[in-house]
């Protein structure tokens, strides 16, 4: 009698241990295939140009407040989510009060009309891309980004419509992990943006023809 209850006992210490290794495997798998979440967060200095001396307002739209892009595994599974929106904010709240005298941020065109101010700008973000080194082969981690960017008059009338494309890396060997890897790949294509954005905007054949008229 004292034999079976050993063995019953031992049994179940056997099941025991194998369920706590089950739930331990099982944890681990979710875990991986969970999708990884990433703000991104930088800095981004004011650029050294000559200020333009008129007042605008910027319209930042919902969709680039809450911009997010989604990179997918090989097997079709959410890998990565990277939000961005406030980050561009964040940019353009740097580089647009060095441009010009005077920025106002509103909600919409209706409210940029009513303010009264000489012109108003629109940024959208056209399409974000991501390469990861385990599926490009590279050492690096790439972030692309392409914007569509609209400049109206006081009045909304359409002044410009043109398209500028930023670019960012981050060597593997530098980070500690993926999810700082791409944090700093999207900051420096952001900052590659305030770059071209902030020398090229006069250069922008439409908005330079307009400059000169006023």
């Amino acid at each position: 009698m004292m034999k079976l209850i050993k063995e019953v006992s031992h049994y179940k210490s056997m099941m025991h241990h194998r369920a706590v290794l089950m739930l331990a495997s099982c944890a681990l798998l979710l875990s991986a295939c969970g999708v990884s979440s990433v703000v991104v967060q930088g800095s981004f200095p004011a650029p050294n140009v000559a200020r333009l001396p008129m007042n605008i307002a910027v319209v930042y739209d919902e969709e680039l407040r809450n911009f997010h892009y989604i990179e997918y595994s090989e097997k079709g599974d959410e890998e990565y989510n990277i939000a961005s929106g406030n980050s561009h904010v964040d940019l353009f709240n740097a580089v647009l009060p060095a441009m010009f005298e005077s920025v106002v941020v509103v909600d919409n065109v209706q409210a940029a009309i009513e303010s009264g101010v000489d012109a108003i700008f629109i940024p959208r973000i056209d399409e974000f891309q991501l390469a990861l080194p385990n599926k490009t082969k590279l050492d690096v981690y790439e972030v692309w980004i392409r914007y569509n960017m609209s400049f109206l008059e006081g009045d909304a009338t359409q002044i410009a419509d043109w398209v500028l494309t930023s670019y960012g890396k981050t060597p593997t060997q530098n980070m500690r992990s993926a999810d700082s890897a791409i944090n700093d790949a999207a900051v420096v294509a952001l900052r590659d943006l305030a770059s071209s954005f902030s020398l090229s905007f006069g250069q922008v054949p439409e908005i330079r023809d307009w400059l000169a008229s006023r």
